[in-house]
């Protein structure tokens, strides 16, 4: 194998792939990356056998063929070399390849391309297409509310599913228990009686990277077990999480009628301001309400205390209720509108958080005990 590219087509095709290659692995081969020429295309495939991503590239081909190459270090030496170069790659032997560019040269170790495991999709039930507005707009809207806890591993990604009553629609929804985010999109065509899949965390924050093209729209497969996204030349086929999603409907509150509304900018820097004192362990803040005031509190014993005030529209009963100030940051970091509506039950029941800007969008923030 023996192809030349263009400096600048490979960093993107090696960033884009090198991400998923774990930065230590029991097994070798799944350091490196699949480097395989023919034609005028040179493919470059990166697996940790639960995701891969696979992405095509224009190159000049001298000789058809295939190697794998350690992933971190080609990227590294790649985007040290000087803009506008073109690089020879060329595989010597099955375990060595020579990377030049002008007057630099380097020999690195590889390993046959027959060791590269294969993360074949197989076959899928449902295929359709989703705008990557409307894709990215989804994970982004989402994935702050990802649950890391290992032990619920079924919360340890976005939750895509349809709701077929009335007007279909295809959700989006994550929580990690503190709170949750959902998002609805009209449902696509092809996406009727789609199986809920579980997206792994991993795979949301490398497919968001991808987002960023100048692609229009995102060619989605699925079954009971794995997606594949299809964006221009790149193809990711992930492993869905292999479990059941709780009914979150249920912790989405339905009859909340003590509605505040305030300004979104406003807000938010007020929060940020107060929880400044705040103990990181816990960074609990109160909102206490009455008629068209809140009242933002942190009280910590061991560095201060810190009151705001903000004029809000409240005309119900007088609550006082505590929340995560990060999670509530979280929250309002996502809201696109001027305003938002922040709709109270009791001082121990869920919030539910209304962006005036984004109809199909909800968040619900649990409370805390101050």
């Amino acid at each position: 194998m023996k192809v030349t590219i263009e400096r600048e087509i490979l960093l993107k095709s090696l960033n884009h792939v090198q991400g998923v290659v774990e930065r230590r692995n029991t097994i070798p081969v799944l350091s490196n990356i699949l480097i395989a020429a023919s034609g005028e295309t040179v493919q470059f495939t990166a697996t940790d056998l639960d995701i891969s991503i696979v992405e095509s590239a224009p190159a000049i081909v001298d000789q058809d063929g295939s190697i794998t190459a350690p992933a971190h270090l080609l990227y590294d030496i790649v985007r040290k070399l000087p803009d506008g170069t073109q690089i020879s790659i060329e595989k010597v032997e099955d375990t060595r390849i020579d990377v030049r560019s002008g007057r630099s040269q380097f020999t690195l170790q590889a390993l046959a391309a027959d060791d590269f495991p294969n993360l074949s999709s197989g076959e899928m039930s449902h295929n359709f297409d989703l705008s990557v507005a409307d894709l990215k707009r989804m994970i982004e809207k989402t994935r702050f509310a990802i649950s890391t806890e290992e032990t619920r591993y079924y919360l340890n990604g976005i939750y895509f599913h349809t709701i077929e009553e009335g007007d279909a629609k295809l959700c989006a929804v994550a929580t990690d228990g503190h709170r949750l985010a959902k998002v609805e999109i009209a449902m696509p065509t092809g996406a009727k009686d789609m199986p809920g899949i579980i997206i792994p965390r991993k795979t949301v924050g490398e497919l968001h990277k991808l987002l960023d093209s100048d692609e229009e729209n995102v060619a989605i497969s699925l079954s009971d077990s794995k997606i594949e996204f299809r964006i221009g030349q790149t193809i990711v086929t992930s492993k869905l999480i292999d479990g059941n999603y709780p009914d979150y409907d249920r912790v989405i509150p339905k009859n909340n009628q003590n509605a505040m509304n305030v300004e979104t900018r406003p807000l938010t820097k007020a929060v940020d301001r107060v929880s400044t004192v705040a103990n990181d362990r816990g960074r609990a803040i109160k909102l206490a309400l009455a008629k068209d005031v809140l009242t933002l509190e942190v009280n910590n014993p061991d560095s201060g205390h810190a009151e705001e005030e903000l004029m809000v529209e409240y005309d119900s009963v007088n609550i006082e209720i505590g929340f995560n100030a990060k999670y509530m940051l979280d929250v309002l970091n996502q809201l696109e509108g001027e305003n938002v509506e922040f709709l109270f039950a009791e001082s121990v029941d869920p919030v539910l958080v209304k962006d005036q800007g984004d109809e199909g969008t909800i968040y619900v923030l649990m409370p805390m005990r101050v």
